[in-house]
This record gives structure tokens, sequence and C-alpha cells, in this order.
């Protein structure tokens, strides 16, 4: 990864919690809790993956920069969606805490000194090591597509 390809994935990423902001911003309750089948998230659950993935990249980030041969922990998604009361958190408390803790990963990874971006750590699910720069791009992704199901979720409502 070229510098100019980091600061474009980090730009990319650090926006992205003031788009969700702005995606999400007035939304009716109704609008918030639309299921589309029951296995699916509502745009809070998305809110709330946002704001705990968030958490997951930060520490992540710091083991692959500052551990030798770190094992990242699995995580299950939907369990955590199920379990960690996203849909009784409110809203701009996600919305606070994914910005905040986005903001925070993003500054630590625009200190990253030469060659970090080459830092690993073994991911068990993958059963192989990722990289920092892998994390980089994934991190820079991520949002986007979430931005899009919330479309999505507001499109059905409405429709």
């Amino acid at each position: 990864m070229t510098e100019a390809e980091l600061k474009k994935h980090l730009d990319v990423a650090e926006k992205s919690p003031k788009e969700i902001a702005v995606a999400v911003a007035g939304l009716p309750d109704k609008t918030l809790r639309y299921k589309p089948s029951p296995d699916k998230w509502c745009i809070l659950e998305i809110v709330g993956h946002l704001a705990d993935i968030e958490i997951v990249y930060a520490h992540r980030f710091r083991q692959m920069l500052a551990d030798s041969k770190p094992v990242i922990a699995p995580m299950d998604q939907d369990s955590w969606a199920r379990n960690l009361g996203y849909m009784e958190t409110p809203l701009a408390e996600m919305i606070a805490a994914y910005g905040l803790n986005r903001h925070a990963t993003v500054q630590l990874l625009r200190r990253m000194k030469p060659g970090d971006l080459e830092k690993t750590a073994f991911h068990p699910e993958l059963k192989e090591d990722v990289t920092v720069a892998l994390y980089v791009e994934r991190m820079g992704t991520h949002g986007a597509t979430h931005l899009g199901q919330i479309e999505k979720l507001k499109k059905a409502v409405k429709g």
C-alpha cells in the first residue's frame, strides 16, 4: 500500500461516522427498528455493530502494531447484536461511540512508522496471518457497506 493509498483509506474511514450520523438523523423509531426478516439487522443493530466493531478494530490494530506474534480474538457479530443491548441503547450514544473510537483509531494509524503496514496477527477464523494494511482497507470500506444497508432499509420502510 502506498502512502497515497493509506491516506485515501484513512480519509474515507474518518468520514464514515459523520455519514452514518447524517443517514440516521431524525429517523422515526419504526424505521430504526424495521427488520426485513427476523435474521437480518435493523438500523439500530447496524449502528450498534459499527460502534462495537470499532472497538474490535482498535484492539486488533494495537495488537498488530505493538505485540509480538499476536492472535486475534474471534467474534460472532450476530451474537454481539443479539446480546449486547443494541435495541435498548440510545442511537446518539452508539453514533458518538463510533465516531470517537474511529477518530482515535485513525489518529493512531496516521502516526504509524514505515513498515507498520506489513505487521501481522494470526486470525484463527481465517487460519492465516492478516496485515495492518488489510485491516486499514477493511476499515475504509466497512462503513460504506453498512451505509448502503441503512439506505436500503430506509427505502423499504417508505416503500
